[in-house]
């Protein structure tokens, strides 16, 4: 049985080690607590993460320190955890359960060289905050200790598809980087820099144009870097799902944020591996899962279905659930029932049952402004084929019911219409069978982890449900002229389903800010002028 996965540990020097010891729980793994820092610095960190290839301890280091009075903290090590008075938390929370408590401590952790597979499983809390590495802004030609960063599984590695599986995980990375210089090219000379444009931000929105049309390459074992914010409840809840997980990255990588995590908040993670409460609630996870498995093997065989349908397809609705909404709006400024309400809505005429919702409405001038929650009174659920990248952007919509299959090469792939353009879709092509090829040969050994092999291209399987209040969030963010293409489609085709299929138009019509316009020259540029004029105005604090 092999051991653990390998992580690159990074280098610093003594100097930069003394003054990391101080805020962060460990200088040599791959997770890690973030504390002693403001929390207006914790979030800038995270969300300056995002969009860099650094970890977040250099990224401190090269980005943050100069702007921070760290003279108080020299006798603060965090690595060696931290001295707290928890007599009350022990007493309240685990003597007399009281989950609750569990609320009030929260904690940064930082979760590094994760694959795209992990990351997944990372975010599936609801309860929790998440900022993830962008392939838009991350150059995957960048190594990582001299390798590609891929996932390594170190049983794979061991058996006798290991130096296969480095070969072709090798050979995905370097048709990324190959196509990316290609695309680049492309795009220049197709979308010259504008007289007003600088260069930064000019090459920057050329840069995000070519990471989106070749991120499809990239298989699910690329790695990335997840900042998280949670309770320690929801941390407690996350560790549990993963110490039951079929996939042995996930188990593993929940050992070491348990780790972190107790130097943190220990209190609240008492029961995790305690044989008569998490151990055996872990085992309830992992039983239920492989009894479903097997009865949908069993009740289900799919291996011999028609063909199934592709693209966005809303499943259920409700009919009345315009009125029903409508009836919701009125509910907290009246003394009747909601029964009594509805049938009163009933019986309005089409143009009054308007009249309250655009009143309810208002003057949305900003998509920033929400309306209230008498929108979540109806919902929408719909099942999607889309390839595994805008997945990755959609998952993460916390308030959605989302629940996902197994990735897999057996659905096809979406190539970019812009590789074909560019002369390079062969290329792409030959990269999506090395990835299929390679699947195939991981299935029959390593079921559970096959699906590292599979590119972001590669089409996934996926159900989504949320209310018509997350609705107008998610499908005017998800639409927007600077998403990536494929999950505007998916925002888009959502938005006439809910208009065409359920006939909700009035509904739908509240969405005023979903962009339907085609795909964009240059997605990012307008974006990066924002970003450069906000540098440009901002006051200078060094002076």
């Amino acid at each position: 049985m092999s051991g653990p996965p390998t992580y690159t540990t990074e280098q610093f020097s003594e100097d930069e080690k003394a003054l990391l010891r101080r805020y962060f729980t460990n200088l040599d793994g791959p997770v890690f607590a973030l504390v002693n820092l403001p929390e207006v610095v914790k979030g800038a960190l995270f969300a300056r993460y995002s969009r860099s290839a650094k970890s977040l301890r250099r990224l401190f280091l090269d980005e943050f320190v100069v702007e921070l009075d760290t003279s108080g903290d020299e006798t603060v090590d965090a690595t060696i955890g931290l001295e707290r008075a928890e007599a009350l938390y022990d007493r309240v929370f685990f003597e007399y359960g009281d989950d609750s408590v569990a609320q009030l401590g929260g904690v940064h952790l930082a979760c590094e060289q994760a694959s795209n597979v992990l990351t997944k499983i990372l975010e599936w809390g609801r309860l929790m905050s998440y900022l993830e590495q962008s392939t838009r802004y991350i150059n995957y030609d960048d190594r990582l200790g001299g390798r590609y960063r891929y996932f390594r599984d170190p049983e794979i590695l061991s058996s006798n598809v290991g130096a296969r599986y480095v070969s072709d995980m090798d050979s995905l990375f370097e048709s990324y980087s190959h196509l990316a210089q290609s695309m680049m090219e492309h795009f220049r000379t197709r979308n010259p820099k504008g007289e007003s444009d600088s260069d930064f931000a000019y090459r920057q929105a050329i840069h995000a144009k070519a990471f989106d049309a070749v991120r499809g390459i990239l298989p699910a074992a690329a790695l990335s870097n997840v900042g998280i914010y949670a309770s320690g409840q929801a941390y407690e809840a996350l560790l549990l799902r993963m110490r039951s997980h079929p996939l042995p990255e996930a188990r593993s990588y929940s050992d070491l944020m348990l780790t972190e995590l107790r130097k943190v908040v220990p209190s609240f993670l008492k029961r995790v591996d305690l044989p008569d409460r998490g151990v055996i609630t872990s085992k309830y996870l992992a039983t239920n899962r492989a009894a479903m498995e097997a009865l949908a093997y069993e009740m289900l065989d799919d291996r011999t279905a028609a063909e199934e349908p592709s693209g966005v397809e809303l499943v259920d609705f409700d009919p009345d659930g315009e009125l029903k909404v409508v009836a919701a709006m009125l509910y907290p400024y009246t003394n009747l029932s909601e029964s009594t309400i509805l049938q009163r809505i009933v019986r309005m005429s089409t143009e009054d049952r308007l009249t309250v919702m655009k009143n309810y409405f208002g003057d949305r001038s900003n998509r920033r402004h929400k309306p209230g929650r008498a929108l979540e009174r109806t919902d929408y659920r719909f099942d999607i084929l889309s390839d595994y990248g805008a997945f990755r952007d959609l998952q993460r919509h916390r308030m959605a019911t989302v629940e996902w299959q197994d990735l897999t090469p057996n659905h096809g792939y979406v190539r970019p219409v812009s590789l074909e353009d560019a002369g390079v879709a062969d290329d792409f092509d030959s990269a999506m069978q090395i990835s299929a090829s390679l699947w195939n040969t991981l299935s029959e050994k390593f079921p559970d982890r096959a699906s590292y092999a599979v590119s972001l291209a590669h089409r996934v399987r996926y159900v989504m449900q949320f209310n018509a209040r997350e609705a107008i969030h998610l499908l005017e963010l998800r639409s927007s002229i600077q998403g990536h293409p494929s999950y505007r489609l998916v925002a888009q085709q959502m938005h006439n389903l809910i208009e065409e299929r359920a006939g909700h138009r009035a509904i739908a019509e509240m969405m005023r800010y979903v962009d339907h316009s085609g795909e964009a020259d240059l997605e990012r540029i307008a974006s990066e002028r924002r970003a450069e004029t906000t540098r440009d105005t901002a006051p200078n604090t060094n002076e």
